[in-house]
């Protein structure tokens, strides 16, 4: 029996086919980016806020500054008159010196530490705002048909993505399995 076609030409033939079939069921996803950080830039709220989070910063920095002159003005006398003291007395000034450093170092993680006031003095004046940001891309991409919306500027990675794309349910299954 001859063949009309050679072997090579048939699993050519069959590898097209599937390319075409392949290429008709994947639909073609709408990708898109924004830079977040000049959109908050943009907003006026977001300036304001920005520069009252500075100013107390400046101010709490310059308070702990002062408490660390104070702490060194302390260990300079401690130093000059620590030949005069008594051993009790040079324990009791060392000790002084070093709670004092202590209670600064504490004033220090208060202010500006993960769970410090100024941690949550930003999450009250810029959290709403950058929630407004989020939603508006949400609401943009939904309008516009975007499958993903990344971050450019910033560290947020994926900003939006379409829960058609959401697989989660299906790896939890796969994992009850």
């Amino acid at each position: 029996m001859t063949q009309i076609f050679p072997k090579h030409a048939i699993k050519w033939l069959a590898t097209a086919a599937f390319a075409i079939v392949l290429t008709g069921a994947v639909q073609a996803q709408r990708i898109a980016y924004v830079d977040v950080n000049l959109i908050l830039e943009s907003i006026q709220e977001y300036q304001n806020a920005q520069t009252e989070l500075d100013r107390v910063a400046a101010t709490w920095r310059q308070e702990i500054a002062q408490e660390y002159d104070k702490i060194k003005a302390m260990y300079n006398r401690y130093q000059a008159e620590q030949v005069l003291m008594s051993d009790e007395a040079r324990k009791q000034k060392e000790e002084e010196i070093m709670n004092k450093e202590q209670a600064v170092r504490e004033m220090q993680k208060e202010k500006f530490g993960p769970e410090g006031e100024l941690f949550k003095m930003r999450q009250e004046l810029v959290q709403p705002i950058q929630q407004k940001v989020y939603t508006a891309i949400e609401v943009y991409a939904n309008d516009k048909g975007y499958d993903f919306i990344f971050d450019k500027g910033g560290n947020a990675g994926i900003l939006f993505a379409s829960t058609r794309y959401d697989v989660t349910a299906d790896v939890l299954e796969e994992l009850k399995q």
